[in-house]
């Protein structure tokens, strides 16, 4: 699939008034800073289509972007490490939970990890709530250009081994660098392979 247009449709911090669940939908998260806003940009092949920010927690609302015109991607804000509230970061749990569990044309959701750490406890329970609640989704290994290969191997092998402690079946995994644009065409085919889903179900 080629990425021909990217149009930014609304922000809001309830699930209600996202747009109409007409068409497949993909979403993206994962803890403050992992490198989310860079992904996406790099995914549609523009600069600022989601706003990134050396400061962590910089997405605090849920974004929709159409994609030529057929699916809706969706940044979610991060979680974790972001220096705010716990006020708000309860109303970020409650606003996420639900769109996560009540939209109805959610396909997928990708969960990005930074390839450099080991198994976060953080999430690894969210991982655990996804498949508890039956919301499927993907991980997605990020900034693999700051390791080198060999070790880039290494890590995501022993990241692998560490979750099969608990999952008889890993997710679809892909191995992505904003920077370099690796991994992005793997993801967008996997979009464009999981779309007629959709259809099938409506």
């Amino acid at each position: 699939m080629k990425i021909k247009s990217a149009e930014f449709v609304i922000s809001n911090s309830n699930y209600r008034i996202c747009p109409d669940p007409k068409i497949p939908e993909y979403a993206f998260i994962g803890r403050s800073n992992v490198g989310k806003s860079s992904l996406i940009n790099a995914l549609v092949n523009r600069r600022n289509l989601a706003k990134t920010s050396a400061k962590p927690g910089k997405t605090q609302l849920i974004n929709h972007f159409l994609i030529n015109k057929e699916w809706y991607l969706v940044d979610l804000p991060g979680f974790g490490y972001a220096k705010i509230p716990k006020s708000l970061r309860a109303h970020f749990h409650d606003m996420i939970s639900n769109y996560l569990t009540k939209r109805t044309n959610l396909i997928c959701l990708f969960v990005l990890v930074d390839c450099r750490h080991k198994p976060q406890a953080i999430d690894q329970e969210f991982m655990q709530w996804l498949a508890e609640k039956r919301i499927p989704f993907a991980i997605i290994f990020t900034k693999s250009d700051k390791l080198g290969k060999v070790a880039l191997n290494k890590q995501i092998e022993a990241y692998k081994v560490e979750m099969q402690k608990e999952w008889e079946v890993l997710p679809e995994t892909f191995v992505t660098s904003a920077e370099k644009k690796i991994g992005t065409e793997e993801i967008v085919d996997y979009i464009e392979k999981l779309n007629p889903h959709f259809k099938e179900t409506m």
